[in-house]
């Protein structure tokens, strides 16, 4: 039998479906599984069900805004956020929520998989260190 090494789950939400499918398409390609949703209300559950490893998150959206999402998911989960915004003055509001770190729109998606590859080996590293810091020296 293969072992085969699961795909890190990355969790696209905007409200714009063209982002949604340029990135499902870049992130597929730099070796994530990907899911995407253009609703508030539907991100908040799918991570709750499908627990992503990271969510890209648009900030500016009708209904459930990104930040309404991001304070919702904080109180259950603390998968790591990377929100996307053409807002600049936004971006402080969103860090201080719980966001892990952001890109302003537009964005170049090579740099957006840089931005996921850093925050998921965080993360990784905080998980495993606060785990077992003998296991981990180098984190």
């Amino acid at each position: 039998m293969v072992d085969v090494e699961k795909r890190q789950l990355v969790l696209v939400v905007d409200d714009e479906p063209s982002i949604g499918k340029v990135l499902r398409i870049k992130l597929g390609l730099s070796g994530y599984e990907v899911i995407t949703t253009t609703s508030g209300a539907e991100a908040v559950e799918l991570v709750r069900t499908q627990e992503p490893d990271v969510m890209l998150l648009d900030v500016l959206m009708p209904g459930v805004s990104g930040m309404d999402v991001l304070e919702r998911v904080r109180v259950f989960s603390k998968v790591p956020v990377i929100i996307f915004t053409g807002r600049p003055d936004i971006v402080q509001i969103a860090l201080k929520l719980g966001a892990n770190d952001y890109i302003a729109k537009p964005f170049d998606p090579d740099l957006l998989v840089d931005k996921i590859r850093v925050v998921l080996k965080t993360n990784h590293c905080v998980k495993g260190c606060n785990a077992n810091k003998e296991e981990n020296p180098t984190c």
